[in-house]
């Protein structure tokens, strides 16, 4: 599954990428932002994306195991219940 981003989101992303390498003393343009950019969303992000997936799903896991007993009703409780008179 690839990842991809809105184009207000590339731009913001690469606005962010410029301005970091300024402010690491370096200057480049906004196709060199671009290229590391893609770089890194098809190279690097997977495994941030992945580890997300995994916790995720180790989340929901264990929401599933207490499904049952939080949720289960008995049936045919009523007389069990009701008072004797």
């Amino acid at each position: 599954m690839a990842l991809e981003l809105t184009p207000d989101e590339s731009q913001e992303a690469i606005q962010s990428l410029k301005k970091y390498f300024s402010s690491e003393g370096e200057e480049i343009g906004d196709l060199r932002a671009r290229l590391l950019l893609d770089y890194i969303l098809k190279e690097i992000a997977p495994l941030a994306y992945n580890c997300g997936v995994r916790d995720s799903e180790e989340f929901f896991r264990k929401r599933l195991e207490d499904l049952s007993p939080t949720c289960f009703e008995p049936p045919f409780a009523y007389w069990q219940t009701k008072k004797k008179r």
